[in-house]
This record gives structure tokens, sequence and C-alpha cells, in this order.
């Protein structure tokens, strides 16, 4: 009896280490099988201000080091470093470099990592923890950034589950937004308790709605804590592509300021004689002396390239634009005006010239040259910028 109890006993260490060994093979297996890839970026970026005598001449690379494990039982893990170096001299105003006799250019040099998390996933589930990029539909009120050398990147807890294949929501729980200023800069990060919620209903394989809720509450930026909630619509309607917006926007937290406004956005676009052309209306609105913010956006991709409404002004800003855009061959061109006007008191801001041309070099390397030029009526001042952009991706 004894010695078939130390059989049984030896056969269930035995096999509990076989297990053991395997799953850490197992595990071996999802380091090595991972993917690497490394993304190098170059860019010149040259701005002629006219308030500053000196004008800016940054010349930056952008060296990001990425891996992705092979799934280990659905679950992996990602990690992302990213080195932004000058080449040559730093004629810029990087903001914490302190050339502050140039042009801003909010590309600091400098080492970190972008993304670093743990995440699971399963066919209807995508659960992730740590540091990772979060970019909700046009990147209008929650965005990465990416235009600038240095990402912006969450820190926190993610959630996307698909109820079903019309039906999908997508829960956020950030602690800290990593910004694009740098680890140098005191305004590096952003601490808070943020709550980000988008869910994207499929209506038809031509019509989507979008509803979402942010709840941001800052430790200490506390005039941009707000709690904001609104609805996407983008669709198909015969020949026109429409895309159609509305959110409230009211203080929360510790915000010093109690207001409500409302933004809005509508866009129809269409082909005509191979080129498609869009016009667009957006309007951040202003309440009691606070304009209606989106700080989490990436906002390069609107109100014009030259980045003069990166904040919103007190009386709000509303965006007239035309746009269009088309291919000759490989090379893909766009261009757009926008009239600036405020929200309230209707005062005339300027308006801006953005033009764009991208051209694939391989099929791994891409050039792209931007031009955009502000004329100020009555808020800040005459600005041109102008850059070259040359991608590489292994």
């Amino acid at each position: 009896m004894a010695l078939a109890v130390a059989a049984g006993l030896s056969g269930a260490v035995v096999t509990s280490v076989s297990a053991q060994a395997t799953t850490f093979a197992q595990l071996q297996n999802a380091i090595a099988e991972g993917a690497t890839a490394i993304t190098l970026r170059y860019r010149y970026e040259h701005v002629d201000q006219d308030s500053i005598i000196k004008q800016a001449n940054a010349s930056t690379l952008l060296t990001r080091l990425s891996y992705k494990s092979a799934d280990f039982n659905g679950f992996y893990t990602v990690l992302e470093f990213d080195n932004v170096s000058a080449i040559g001299n730093q004629n810029y105003n990087s903001t914490v470099n302190g050339h502050t006799q140039y042009p801003v250019v909010v590309d600091p040099t400098g080492s970190d990592f972008n993304q670093a998390h743990v995440g699971y996933r399963s066919e209807e589930l995508t659960v992730t923890a740590g540091r990772q990029r979060i970019n909700h539909g046009n990147q209008r009120f929650v965005g990465g950034v990416g235009w600038r050398q240095n990402e912006q990147t969450y820190d926190g807890y993610r959630l996307q589950y698909a109820l079903s294949a019309d039906l999908k929501v997508d829960y956020s729980y950030v602690y800290n937004v990593n910004r694009i200023f740098g680890d140098d800069s005191p305004n590096a990060d952003l601490h808070g308790n943020l709550h980000l919620l988008n869910g994207i209903y499929s209506l038809s394989d031509d019509h989507q709605l979008t509803g979402f809720a942010y709840e941001l509450d800052f430790d200490s930026a506390h005039a941009l804590s707000t709690s904001t909630y609104g609805i996407n619509y983008d669709g198909k309607l015969s020949a026109f592509k429409v895309h159609a917006a509305y959110a409230q926007q009211t203080d929360t937290g510790a915000n010093p300021m109690g207001f409500s406004t409302d933004y809005y956005a509508l866009e129809v676009s269409t082909l005509v004689a191979k080129v498609n052309v869009g016009v667009g209306y957006e309007s951040l609105g202003s309440d009691n002396g606070v304009g209606f913010s989106t700080p989490l956006a990436t906002l390069h991709k609107f109100q014009g390239f030259t980045d003069k409404f990166l904040g919103t002004p007190a009386q709000g800003v509303n965006d007239l634009y035309v746009k269009a855009s088309g291919t000759y061959e490989k090379l893909a061109l766009s261009a757009a005006w926008h009239r600036f006007k405020s929200d309230v008191e209707n005062i005339d801001y300027g308006n801006e010239v953005n033009l764009a041309a991208s051209y694939p070099l391989a099929s791994n390397v891409g050039l792209l040259v931007k031009y955009a030029h502000y004329s100020a009526d009555s808020l800040s001042d005459d600005t041109s910028k102008l850059w070259a952009m040359l991608t590489m991706k292994f």
C-alpha cells in the first residue's frame, strides 16, 4: 500500500514537473518568436514667425525599436523604445533646450519607453495594462499626437470588447498621460483619474454611430478637468461621404471655472474628376470665458498645420474649411484652406493654407513634404512652416 501511494505521488510530481517544463518552453518560444521592428524618421522643420526675429530650423531623427511577443495562451507583451536626436545645431525652441530666441518646434531630444505593456487577446476581448497607444476614431478627442517625434502615450488599463459583429465597446482608465514635451519638461506628464469610453455601432456597411464619454479629472491641471459626452456619425449617402459630430462639455473635479459649452462638426466630401473634394465646419464653443477643450487630441490634424489653436481661445473657435486630395501615379497630393473666427463676438482670427505631398520611394521608405501659411487677423501673427520628412521601416 505504501509503495503504491509513493508511486502515485512520484507520478504526480513527474507530471507536474513535465507540465511546468512544457509551459516554460512555450513561454520561451513566445518570447523568441516575437516580432521586432525598427523605424527611422528624419524630419526637417522650418518656422518663420513674424513676432520672432530668428527663424527655426529643426533637424531631428526619431529612432524607434519595437518588440511584440508571440501569443502565450492569449497573453503577449509590447515594448517600444524611442530616441529623438538633433542632427546638427538645435536652432529651434524645443521648450526645454533654452533656445527661446527661436520659434517653437516641440521635438525635444531624449530617450524613453514609448510603450511597455502586457495584454490578453481572445476573439471578442482585448485587455492591456501598462504604457500604451490609445487612438479613438479620428483622434479629435483622444489620440497619440503621432506627428511629433515624441509620441503621446497613456499609462493605464484598457478593455476592448466586441458585444457583437456590429457593436464594440472600448474603455480605458488612465492615471498618467506621457505628453510630447519629453521627460525633462515640467509639462512631461498629466497625472489624474481619466475615464475614456467609446462605443461603436455599425448600422450597416455605410453607416456608423460612435458614442463617447470622457471624464478627465487632473491632479494639477485643474483648468483641463472636464466632462465631455457626445456622438459621431460617419456614413455614405449616395456619392457623398458625411462626418457629423456633437458633444457637450462641462467643468468637473477641481476646475475653478463653471461652464457648459458645445462642439459641432460637419464635413461632406465627394469625388469630382478623380479628386476628392470636401467642405467642413467645426465649432468649439465658449461659455463664461472658457473654450471647449480637447487636451488629449491629436491636435495637429485639426484647425491647420501651423498649430495656432492647440489651446482653444476663451471666445471659442469656428473653422470653415475646404479641402481637396488626389493621386498622380504614386504621388499623393492634398490642399486645404481654413477660415477661423471666434464662436462669440464674431472676431476674425485669420486664415490658413495647407499643402502636402507624399511619395513612396520604396516598399519601406516614404517621403513627405508639407507647407502651411497662417495669415493673422486678430489672433497670433503671420507664420509659415515647411516640413520635409523621410521615414524608413524595417
